[in-house]
């Protein structure tokens, strides 16, 4: 718990609330429910372990802030997250009452566990330390089985190392999550791709044959989307969106949008996590990320 100012405001609530929640806790000396109020909020910040941050504003002394938050009786109490107000609630409350308010809002135990872990395989994967990474990931996802992003990077590490079979079982939670969530469409664009070689397109004759059915007949759109298929099977990801991009230059909504709604998905597997940038700075897209996607912009506006 700590007291704020109009001095420090700005740094202990509305900065730190875009790595945590804070509660704020309008208040003031001659406040009798204040007093009751105060030491079980103090208690549960401790209980809690690092899951929020209690800070203390006398709105006597602070009457600005108490304006700002449109104080008009206290105690009063706001919850900010990534900066902003998202609850509250005026009076004293019950303990019970409190836990009620806090677990409405506040990250479970396992999310936060399943955060960190995802975060160290961040770490790993960028000291080059790809197994260390695939047990982090691995554990944060047994440890938050809802975290989806912890689990797209795991489905992604696994099929980048080769590990089919083990990808498609932790895939297996989510699929139906697949169309509607991006991310893990790109996913199953992937192993669908696998399977789909899988089936009888596994040596290089197959990339042939495409080609001669290519240079047959060059709109042969199923020939070179499956081509496409074949290149994304093998992590060949530009190769694979040029092939794309051949069929979108040609019918940009050919087989109800297949080749946009596969190029969007490879631009979404090999886009890299964005770097850590200060406050109010865009952090670099990646080159060829960034390449693609006006590539793609060029076409389907044309």
């Amino acid at each position: 718990m700590m007291d704020v100012t109009v001095e420090n405001f700005e740094t202990e609530v509305i900065a730190a609330s875009m790595q945590l929640p804070v509660l704020v806790d309008f208040w003031a000396p001659w406040c009798g429910p204040c007093k009751t109020l105060g030491p079980i909020l103090e208690k549960l910040e401790t209980e809690y372990d690092g899951r929020f941050k209690l800070v203390k504003i006398d709105s006597d002394q602070e009457q600005q802030l108490a304006a700002a938050f449109g104080i008009r009786s206290i105690p009063t109490c706001i919850l900010l997250m990534n900066g902003q107000p998202v609850d509250g609630f005026m009076g004293a409350q019950s303990e019970g009452q409190l836990r009620a308010f806090l677990d409405k809002h506040l990250p479970s135990v396992e999310e936060l566990a399943g955060q960190a872990e995802e975060e160290a395989a961040h770490e790993a994967l960028a000291e080059g330390d790809t197994e260390g990474a695939l047990e982090r990931l691995q554990h944060a996802v047994a440890t938050d089985p809802a975290n989806d992003e912890a689990r797209y990077d795991y489905v992604r590490l696994l099929l980048q190392l080769g590990r089919e079979d083990d990808a498609k079982v932790a895939f297996a939670p989510v699929i139906a999550k697949a169309e509607g969530v991006q991310r893990l469409g790109a996913l199953k664009v992937w192993l669908d791709a696998l399977d789909f070689v899988a089936a009888g397109q596994r040596d290089d004759s197959a990339l042939a044959g495409f080609d001669t059915k290519i240079a047959a007949s060059p709109r042969d759109f199923e020939a070179r989307f499956s081509r496409a298929r074949w290149l994304i099977a093998r992590q060949r990801w530009t190769d694979a969106m040029d092939e794309l991009l051949e069929i979108l230059m040609r019918d940009k909504g050919w087989n109800d949008g297949a080749a946009r709604k596969a190029y969007v998905a490879v631009l979404e597997i090999i886009e890299p996590p964005r770097p850590k940038v200060a406050e109010g700075q865009v952090p670099p897209e990646d080159p060829v990320v960034a390449r693609y996607r006006r590539r793609l912009s060029s076409v389907v506006l044309s």
